[in-house]
């Protein structure tokens, strides 16, 4: 599954302002931010974004996924580390 693809489906589910999509074959790294993951823990937060997934996940397109979640305001801190200009 392309990234593209994978970042469609989060932003048709999920009110999120933004999302950052690496994927190689089966494999896909999500970086997602948004308000909705406000005073959820990390758990809720992967569960949230999961939930879009299951379908493609459950007929292969997507094998194996890593998910950091982030509210606008954490991601302003952690961004400078993740994502270095």
């Amino acid at each position: 599954m392309e990234a593209k693809d994978i970042e469609a489906l989060l932003q048709a589910e999920l009110d999120l302002s933004e999302v950052h999509v690496k994927s190689e074959g089966s494999h896909a790294e999500i970086i997602a931010v948004g308000d909705i993951f406000e005073a959820l823990s990390r758990v809720k937060k992967q569960q949230l974004i999961y939930k879009p997934l299951n379908q493609v996940i459950a007929d292969g397109s997507l094998h194996a996924v890593s998910i950091k979640a982030f509210t606008p305001s954490e991601w302003q801190r952690e961004k400078k580390l993740i994502m270095p200009s």
